[in-house]
């Protein structure tokens, strides 16, 4: 009866620790896909004429990027060690085995957005924005970013 008890105790720890680490890689997923709402689904889109300029809507994706790239460093702190399920995209091992140059990354892309901020009045400026920020991203997503499927 013990053993019963002791098997299910390390299986129930064991599943709560794959439960965790699947949080973990969730809250990086949900992190990242709100910057990309904000710089694809906004920016990107009022650049081609998908949508239409909308200046309190290019101001709001600028303070969201803004807000979320100051979260980056919180957020990959912990390596989850597997990445979301049905993802199309994770977190390289590179970014735990490269902490320093991975957390490098981030500054650019901050000071990108303060440089742009205040300054969008029409699309022409929001697309040199969406450039400039964009570049930035692609820097960290070239070496720690993974396509999936």
């Amino acid at each position: 009866m013990k053993r019963i008890l002791v098997v299910a105790g390390t299986l129930l720890l064991g599943a709560g620790a794959v439960m965790a680490q699947q949080e973990v890689a969730v809250q990086q997923d949900n992190l990242m896909r709100s910057q990309a709402k904000s710089l694809y689904t906004v920016i990107l889109k009022m650049t081609k004429g998908d949508i239409p300029y909308n200046q309190k809507q290019a101001d709001e994706a600028i303070a969201n990027l803004e807000a979320d790239v100051g979260k980056i460093a919180k957020t990959f702190e912990v390596n989850p060690k597997q990445d979301v399920v049905n993802a199309t995209y994770g977190s390289s091992p590179k970014v735990w085995q490269q902490k320093a140059d991975f957390d490098s990354k981030t500054p650019p892309v901050q000071k990108a957005i303060a440089e742009v901020k205040g300054k969008i009045h029409d699309v022409a400026s929001l697309k040199a924005a969406y450039t400039s920020i964009n570049d930035r991203c692609n820097d960290c997503h070239e070496t720690y970013r993974l396509k999936l499927k």
